[in-house]
């Protein structure tokens, strides 16, 4: 029986989890593959940190959030790479790797990829910024979050006329904030893909207090606005070399009130998007991703991302899914903005 490694990078995700048991159960039931896991992502490929995944450890996780794996933002490339990658799998006799991350952890899938080692992608962000899938897993879960903050940030906000803000992830796409803020009935959803000013911003605010409301304003963490080159990120860099977002909504706290002169508070859900039990919908497409990635690697099908396209499962390039970002088009946002003031 061959053997495939699993690992999961960068940012925690809800539906990992089932990714794994989806990929274990389709390999071990098939006859086809036994298991190793590799803790904490890449850092657990480099230094050969693993652990054997069977049909009883597995047992139960698709609804559990987080990763039973762990994770880091470890980047192979520049921590010893294809030859350490190699070593470490020719020790555990590992035939194969089945990565789940985002843009960074897949960019990473491919360089190795494109070195002769053989890696399948599962896409996993909340970010839902991977162009060659319609969804990624753990996306559904981060809205469905953030709408539900968002509720409760709207009736402090009503009993004290405030203007709330609520600031999401989404790192450069701006989906959570758009889905969430209409769903949650948002005055105002400000994302990177749109440079809206600050004065249009207040103008909505403005005219979400004359009707007699409590503004809400929705911004996704690398908004920029209009007249500025760069979203906020006073934390600097992470190991992939992107900016550490997040802190722009508190800017837009004293901005705003200035503008309008309406007090304004300012809330950043930050993590609390990623914990928690996966979503129905989540659990159900991670699942799903996880087999087909197993019945990839039984193919041949090496250096692909597997990938969700209406209602079907299908393979695609790593070099094509990471080409660019799948980003809010203009026709969505000019939908939302009717909703707008």
């Amino acid at each position: 029986m061959k053997r495939l490694g699993i690992l999961t990078s960068g940012g925690d995700c809800p539906g990992v989890n089932a990714v794994v048991r989806g990929a274990v159960l389709a390999g071990v039931r098939t006859g086809q593959y036994d298991f190793v896991g590799y803790l904490d992502g890449w850092s657990g490929v480099l230094s050969n940190n693993s652990v054997p995944l069977t049909l009883e450890s597995v047992r139960g996780l698709s609804r559990l959030g987080g990763t039973i794996l762990g994770t880091s933002r470890t980047n192979p490339i520049t921590s010893g790479g294809a030859p350490a990658v190699i070593a470490s799998m020719e020790r555990d006799h590992v035939d194969g790797l089945i990565a789940v991350g985002g843009e960074g952890s897949l960019a990473a899938a491919r360089i190795l990829g494109e070195s002769g080692i053989k890696v399948i992608g599962v896409p996993k962000t909340i970010d839902n910024d991977l162009s060659a899938t319609d969804y990624t897993f753990g996306f559904d879960t981060a809205v469905q979050t953030a709408t539900e903050a968002i509720d409760r940030l709207r009736t402090t906000g009503e009993s004290h006329h405030r203007c709330m803000i609520a600031e999401v992830m989404g790192r450069n796409a701006g989906w959570i904030a758009l889905h969430a803020g209409m769903a949650a009935g948002a005055h105002a959803i400000l994302i990177p893909e749109r440079r809206v000013s600050l004065e249009q911003a207040a103008a909505w605010v403005l005219s979400a207090r004359n009707r007699g409301r409590a503004p809400l304003v929705v911004v996704a963490e690398a908004y920029v606005p209009a007249g500025q080159d760069a979203p906020y990120f006073p934390r600097g860099l992470d190991t992939f070399g992107r900016p550490r977002l997040g802190g722009i909504g508190y800017l837009l706290e004293e901005q705003l009130q200035e503008l309008t002169g309406i007090e304004c508070r300012a809330t950043v859900l930050g993590h609390i998007q990623r914990g928690g039990a996966p979503t129905a919908f989540d659990r159900v497409l991670a699942t799903r991703l996880g087999m087909a990635a197993v019945r990839a690697a039984s193919k041949g099908e090496w250096g692909v991302m597997v990938s969700s396209r209406g209602t079907d499962i299908t393979t695609v390039a790593l070099a094509a899914a990471i080409g660019e970002l799948h980003t809010v088009p203009e026709d969505r946002y000019l939908e939302a903005e009717m909703l707008f003031g």
